[in-house]
């Protein structure tokens, strides 16, 4: 059998791992044949396609990033964009297709899975936000990250006696502020499931600072955003791609901190630094039991599902069920964050 490959979205440490246990696993139990698309569902559309085999996967468990590249592409929303993928899908002799993304991605591969294609969706993204799994492969490495930079934050913080605002990935979902924030003991954390209150951002920082310290570290999420009929006034600024402009919330939160408290305040924002680099033993696994589950789904002639972390299993949810849906942050663990400021 013939077996396409492609990652979709942004990148994130991990994806490698997958791509090897795909191969590995295809190849060496199966004995299918790999293609990989470059780029993503563009790479599908383009027919633009490179032959995966075992000398494409060595050494390639520590690596960042993704050996096939990736694009924010996605046919659904294209004219002819189904219908091309589709005539490069029977061009090739693709019998399956295996798909590593986050929402977008998989969304997209719902629709081609509807169109009659048999698919396997793996998530991934640092954001952690896709429905129906614990895990997704990047998120582990992209909350370490965050954390060593908060942890890195706090002496500079005190020694200056500073608040410092750190700005972290998460549009749609705060996972990342959540868990880096409550490990990198930050003193708020400002997710986008809970519009923030600037009133009572700034009446914590005052209180806090004439009571017991002379520093603050406040995580905010990209996509944090404060209340309506508050006194802050703010929409959240996107780009041409529709994607949230870096640093604007943060930069506006450290103004707005500064202004109404008097205290110097910086910010960082950590950006893409979150996605790059070697993934964490735990996402390298997370990657290779994906790609051994999506495998076998294969083989087993499954089609129109994603495999899914659910306790310590690896599970296949539909795609029906998952795709298009937001994972948001549960109630308690924000709750957890709050109180442990």
């Amino acid at each position: 059998m013939r077996v396409g490959l492609l990652t979709g979205g942004g990148d994130c440490p991990g994806l490698n791992a997958a791509i090897r246990a795909v191969v590995k696993h295809g190849e060496g139990t199966y004995g299918h044949s790999i293609i990989g698309f470059r780029n993503g569902w563009k790479g599908v559309v383009d027919g633009d396609v490179m032959p995966l085999g075992r000398p494409h996967i060595r050494n390639v468990l520590p690596m960042g990033g993704t050996l096939l590249g990736t694009a924010r592409f996605h046919p659904n929303e294209e004219n002819g964009g189904i219908d091309a993928v589709l005539a490069t899908l029977e061009a090739e002799r693709i019998e399956a297709l295996i798909c590593i993304g986050g929402d977008g991605t998989l969304h997209a591969a719902s629709k081609v899975a509807e169109a009659g294609v048999r698919i396997v969706a793996i998530p991934k993204t640092i954001d952690n936000d896709v429905a129906g799994t614990d895990l997704s492969i990047g998120f582990h490495t992209a909350v370490n990250i965050a954390t060593e930079a908060i942890d890195r934050v706090h002496t500079t913080a005190e020694s200056h006696n500073r608040v410092m605002v750190v700005e972290v990935m998460g549009r749609h979902a705060g996972w990342i502020a959540v868990n880096a924030g409550m490990a990198g003991g930050a003193e708020l954390v400002l997710a986008p499931e809970e519009p923030f209150d600037i009133d009572q951002v700034v009446k914590f920082l005052k209180h806090r600072h004439r009571a017991h310290a002379s520093f603050s570290i406040v995580v905010v999420a990209e996509g944090a955003s404060p209340r309506e009929g508050g006194s802050m006034d703010y929409r959240t600024q996107l780009g041409k791609f529709g994607e949230i402009v870096a640093g604007a919330i943060g930069e506006r939160l450290a103004h707005e901190i500064e202004q109404r408290t008097g205290f110097e305040t910086r910010v960082t924002i950590l950006g893409h630094v979150q996605r790059g680099g070697a993934p964490t033993p735990t996402d390298r696994i997370l990657g290779s039991r994906f790609g051994v589950a999506a495998m076998d789904a294969i083989a087993a002639g499954t089609t129109g599902v994603m495999t899914a972390l659910r306790g310590e299993h690896i599970e296949l949810v539909p795609l029906s069920e998952v795709a298009g849906r937001v994972k948001h942050v549960p109630a308690d663990m924000l709750r957890a964050a709050q109180v442990l400021a």
